[in-house]
């Protein structure tokens, strides 16, 4: 399971806020609701969550196993 905890740590620790995200970022408030629920986002959005917040991916994301993962 891809989990966004990290990016809510992260957010917090940064200068940023989910209001800055909003009206000066320009990402959708719908972006913020999928980070929120760990609903799929691009990687496009991950590139300008980490150039936003000045960060690493895993300051953004993160993969815990679970056993209810898609079988391959």
């Amino acid at each position: 399971m891809i989990d966004y905890h990290p990016f809510w740590i992260t957010l917090k620790n940064s200068k940023e806020s989910t209001y800055t995200l909003i009206n000066t970022h320009h990402l959708s408030s719908s972006t913020l609701d999928k980070l929120r629920n760990n609903k799929p986002v691009t990687t496009t959005t991950l590139n300008d969550l980490c150039r936003i917040l000045n960060c690493q991916i895993q300051d953004v994301v993160r993969y815990i196993p679970v056993e209810n993962d898609q079988k391959l």
